[in-house]
C-alpha cells in the first residue's frame, strides 16, 4: 500500500516509521525545509512542498496513493489537505489529525475526512475502556459515526453469562469482531460461551449503541 503523510514533525515521522516497518511505501510531504531530513526516516520518499497547493500534490503524484494522512499541527492545513486529497485526487482513504479538539466538528466527509483522530478523545476512551464495566465505550469513529469501534466489558449480572453467542440478539449493523478474555484474543463463533469480564469489541453503526447496551446489560441504557 502506498501512503502519503503530510507533515514531517514528530507525529508524521512516527507514523511513517510504523508503516515502513509493516512493509508499506511511504511518502512524506513537508513544507518546512528544515524538517526535511531523509535520515530521520530511512526508506521513506521525501517531498518538500506545500500540500495545500494542488500543483504541488500533482507533482508528488498524490493520485497514486491509497491513503493520505494529514498529520500537521495545523487544523486548517489538515482540512485543506483532506479536501484536496478526496475531491481532486480521489484518494480512497483520508485520515486526519485533530490538533485542537474544539475543531473536531469540522472533520467530516464534507471536508474529505474518512477518519478523524483526536488524541484527547482517544486517551479518554482508553481510560473509560480500562475502568468501565457494563457500558458501551466508543473507541473510534469512522465516517463520522457511520461506523464506530466500540467496547463493552460484560458485568457479572449480565443475563448472557454462560450463554452462547448465537443466543444474543445483537442489533442491526452490529458486528462482533473479537473477544478479549484475560490474555487471550478469541475469534467469535456462534458456539462461544460468554464469561463475566469478557471485553467485546464491535464495529457498529452509532445509532444502535444504546440498543446494544440494553441487550448486553439486560436493562435500559
Amino acid at each position: 500500500m502506498r501512503v502519503a503523510i503530510v507533515g514531517a514533525g514528530a507525529v508524521g515521522r512516527s507514523i511513517a516509521g510504523e508503516l515502513l516497518g509493516n512493509g508499506h511505501a511511504v511518502m512524506l510531504i513537508e513544507k518546512n525545509a528544515s524538517k526535511v531530513r531523509a535520515k530521520a526516516v530511512p526508506g521513506a520518499e521525501w517531498v518538500q512542498a506545500d500540500a495545500c497547493e494542488v500543483t504541488a500534490l500533482e507533482e508528488a503524484q498524490l493520485a497514486t496513493c491509497d491513503v493520505v494522512i494529514a498529520a500537521t499541527g495545523d487544523d486548517k492545513a489538515n482540512l485543506v489537505v483532506s479536501l484536496l486529497a478526496k475531491t481532486e485526487f480521489a484518494v480512497n482513504r483520508v485520515v486526519a489529525r485533530v490538533k485542537d479538539p474544539r475543531n473536531e466538528w469540522l472533520y467530516t466527509e464534507a471536508w474529505g475526512v474518512d477518519v478523524a483522530v483526536s488524541t484527547p478523545r482517544v486517551l479518554a476512551a482508553l481510560v473509560e475502556e480500562a475502568v468501565t464495566v457494563g457500558d458501551v465505550v466508543r473507541l473510534m469513529s469512522f465516517r463520522k459515526g457511520a461506523a464506530n469501534l466500540t467496547e463493552i466489558t460484560l458485568a457479572e449480572d449480565t443475563p448472557w453469562v454462560g450463554r452462547a453467542l448465537r443466543d444474543v440478539p445483537l442489533p442491526r449493523e452490529t458486528v462482533l469482531t473479537a473477544i478479549l478474555r484475560g490474555e487471550r484474543v478469541i475469534t467469535p463463533s456462534p458456539d462461544e460461551p460468554l464469561e463475566a469480564g469478557d471485553e467485546l469489541l464491535f464495529v457498529m453503526h452509532g445509532d444502535v449503541e444504546e440498543e446494544l447496551q440494553e441487550v448486553l446489560s439486560g436493562r435500559p441504557a
